[in-house]
C-alpha cells in the first residue's frame, strides 16, 4: 500500500462527485486533484493536470467504473521489468461486464474480444503501433513526459498516444490480465459514445497526417500502413458502409420493380459488404471462444445492423469535428442490469464453501450496480 499514489482528478464544477468523495474520509495514498476550468474539458486535459503530481516511476490510468483484475498492477511491472527501456507503454484487456444487458452489449462485447483479446495483442507481436485503449494502460512516467503526455484537444487521446509513443520509438505491450468495464445498452448513450470515438480519429489522423513523409519515416513502411488502415481506415469504412448500403438497397429495388438486369456494380458490392460482416463476425467468434462467451455469440447474426450504427456514429461524428471538435460527450455509468464480474466473485464464493462444507451450491447469476462514477 506504500507503493502506490492515486489521484481522482475531478472537474472543478463537478460538486456532486466532491461531496460523495468528501463522505467516504479518503486518506494517503488518496489525493483530490481539481482539474483547471480553461480550455477543453476533456480526459487529457485532466490527465495532464495529474501529471505534475505524480511520484511513481510508473503511471496507471483507470476510468472510475473500472475494475481491473486484483493483479494487474504486478503484471505490468513485471512487463516492464522483462522488457528493455524502450517498452513504455503496457495495455490490459478491457471486456465488458454487462454483456446479458441487451443484444447491444452483446455486440460491445464481441467487439471488444476481438479487439483486446485478438487483434491489438497481434499488433504488439508484430511491434506495429498500438490505438491504446482509454484505460487500464500502463506507463513509464518519464516517457510520458518525454513525449509530452496527453493531447487535451484530442477526444480519444489514448489513440493519439499510442501513436505519438510509436513515432517516438517506443513500444507497447498487451499483458494477460483483464479489466471490466460498462457499456452503453441503449442506442442513444452507444452512438454518443462511439460519436467522441470516431471524432478522435479523425483528428488522430489529421494531427499525424500534417507531414506524411516524417510520419513514415518515424513510424516505417509497415507501421505506416498500420497507422492508415486504423485511423483512416476505420473511419472511411463506418462512412462508405451506409452509401454502399443504401446503394445496393436501391438497385436491387430498382431492379425488381422494372425486372431488369440488376446492375454489374451490385454483385460486387454485395460481395465486398459480406466480407467485412464476416471479417467482424470471425474476429468476434475468436475473441468470444477466448474469453469463453459463446453464448452472447448469436449477437454477431446482427452484425449488419451493428454496422449501419457505426455509420451513423461516423457521420454524425464528422459533422461534429466541423462544428464542435472537442466536445465531449460523456458517458453515464452506474446503469448496468447485469454483471459478469459480480457472478463470477459469487460463484466462487459458493464453490468455495462447498469445498469447505461438503455440499454443492448452484448461483445463477447477480446483479451489481456501482453507486458512484468518478471523471
Amino acid at each position: 500500500m506504500e507503493k502506490l499514489d492515486i489521484k481522482l482528478v475531478l472537474e472543478a464544477d463537478d460538486q456532486e462527485t466532491r461531496e460523495a468523495i468528501a463522505q467516504l474520509h479518503l486518506r494517503p495514498p488518496f489525493e483530490i486533484i481539481i482539474a483547471p476550468d480553461t480550455g477543453p474539458r476533456t480526459k487529457p486535459k485532466a490527465l495532464n493536470a495529474a501529471l505534475p503530481f505524480v511520484r511513481g516511476a510508473f503511471v496507471a490510468v483507470y476510468d472510475a467504473e473500472d475494475r481491473p483484475e486484483p493483479d494487474q498492477l504486478r503484471l505490468a511491472l513485471e512487463a516492464f521489468v522483462a522488457g528493455d527501456e524502450r517498452l513504455a507503454c503496457v495495455q490490459a484487456r478491457l471486456t465488458i461486464d454487462n454483456s446479458d444487458d441487451t443484444w447491444l452489449t452483446r455486440l460491445f462485447t464481441a467487439e471488444y474480444a476481438s479487439l483486446f483479446d485478438v487483434f491489438l495483442p497481434g499488433l504488439a507481436a508484430w511491434r506495429l503501433p498500438l490505438p491504446l485503449g482509454g484505460s487500464s494502460n500502463h506507463f513509464r512516467t518519464w516517457v510520458l513526459r518525454r513525449i509530452w503526455a496527453w493531447d487535451p484537444y484530442n477526444v480519444t487521446e489514448d489513440a493519439d498516444l499510442g501513436m505519438r509513443l510509436a513515432r517516438f520509438g517506443y513500444r507497447t505491450a498487451v499483458i494477460h490480465s483483464s479489466t471490466y468495464e460498462e457499456a452503453p445498452s441503449r442506442i442513444g448513450p452507444w452512438l454518443r459514445q462511439r460519436t467522441r470515438w470516431f471524432k478522435g480519429w479523425i483528428q488522430t489522423w489529421l494531427v499525424h497526417m500534417r507531414a506524411p513523409r516524417r510520419l513514415a519515416g518515424e513510424l516505417g513502411l509497415p507501421g505506416f500502413a498500420a497507422f492508415q488502415l486504423l485511423a483512416g481506415g476505420t473511419v472511411v469504412a463506418a462512412l462508405v458502409h451506409s452509401l454502399f448500403a443504401i446503394e445496393l438497397l436501391w438497385a436491387c429495388v430498382a431492379a425488381v420493380l422494372s425486372d431488369a438486369e440488376a446492375p454489374r456494380f451490385l454483385g460486387f458490392h454485395a460481395a465486398t459488404l459480406l466480407t467485412g460482416y464476416a471479417i467482424s463476425a470471425a474476429l468476434g467468434m475468436i475473441g468470444l471462444a477466448r474469453r469463453r462467451l459463446l453464448n452472447c455469440a448469436w449477437a454477431l447474426l446482427l452484425m449488419p445492423v451493428y454496422w449501419l450504427l457505426l455509420s451513423a456514429a461516423a457521420w454524425r461524428a464528422l459533422f461534429q469535428f466541423v462544428l464542435d471538435p472537442y466536445r465531449w460527450e460523456k458517458t453515464e455509468h452506474g446503469l448496468a442490469r447485469t454483471s459478469r464480474l459480480a457472478g463470477r466473485v459469487q460463484r466462487y464464493r459458493f464453490k468455495s464453501a462447498a469445498a469447505s462444507s461438503g455440499r454443492r451450491f448452484m448461483l445463477n447469476g447477480a446483479t451489481n450496480r456501482p453507486a458512484l462514477s468518478i471523471r
